[in-house]
């Protein structure tokens, strides 16, 4: 690398600290056009390839998208805050019309939907040994993205053993909504849960489902519940982390 090199990737460094700064202190609001890149390169007095690969920085951080034309804007985002404690939980909020989640959603004031793929496959090792089966056991797949104000919010794809799913409305290829829940609906109800949550980069099917700008680290939410003998369902939900915050809240 040249000297030049070396200057112009610190200037584009440069360049990138103080938009950011500009963004986190609110000077530059979400939604706010970026100035063009003349106009930054006149500003930071580096030249307009160097302003641009600024912004370039700030795009890979997630901070700052590209319309079409070349302009760029600061990224707006309104997370969702998802009480997992209450999600699921005692008297739970299913409707005929609207599962728990979109209730959840649409009591926040927020407009949920969601589309769905119904399956019948064999358990791979990780799905087997959540639901203490055998792998290659058959078991209903149901995965489905959830939207929020138009926006993909969630991959979530829940798995049953076939053998308490197959031939009930969990094997129906469509949407599913029944007051207090499918699996209590059939006979067989959750009597507890346990969740496990882990943080990770994105495969590159899941950043192009959920629309996800590059760098962007995703929540891994699994949701394992227990019936009367066995476990009855694992839920394996993806979740971009800048648009969600996770609550739990309990007494002590």
């Amino acid at each position: 690398m040249t000297p030049t090199d070396q200057m112009r990737r610190g200037s584009a460094r440069s360049v990138a600290d103080a938009l950011r700064e500009q963004i986190r202190s609110g000077v530059l609001v979400p939604g706010a056009v970026l100035p063009t890149g003349r106009e930054l390169a006149e500003e930071f007095n580096v030249a307009p390839k160097t302003a641009a690969a600024g912004v370039d920085i700030l795009k890979a951080e997630g901070l700052v998208i590209g319309e079409q034309g070349g302009r760029r804007r600061v990224r707006a985002v309104r997370r969702i805050t998802w009480n997992l404690s209450e999600f699921e939980r005692g008297r739970r909020r299913d409707s005929h019309a609207l599962d728990d989640w979109a209730t959840a959603i649409k009591d926040a004031g927020r407009e949920p939907r969601e589309t769905l793929i119904k399956t019948v496959e064999p358990a791979d090792a990780q799905t087997a040994e959540w639901l203490r089966i055998m792998p290659g056991d058959e078991v209903v797949k149901r995965a489905r993205v959830r939207w929020v104000d138009n926006e993909p919010f969630q991959l979530s794809t829940s798995y049953f053993p076939a053998t308490i799913a197959r031939g009930t409305l969990l094997d129906e290829d469509r949407e599913l909504s029944v007051p207090g829940g499918v699996l209590r609906h059939i006979g067989h109800p959750q009597t507890s849960i346990r969740d496990e949550i882990s943080t990770r980069m994105p495969t590159p099917e899941e950043s192009t489902a959920l629309q996800l700008p590059v760098g962007t680290p995703v929540i891994q939410h699994v949701r394992i519940g227990h019936g009367a003998e066995a476990p009855v369902r694992v839920m394996v939900t993806i979740a971009p982390g800048d648009r969600h915050l996770l609550v739990y809240e309990m007494e002590v």
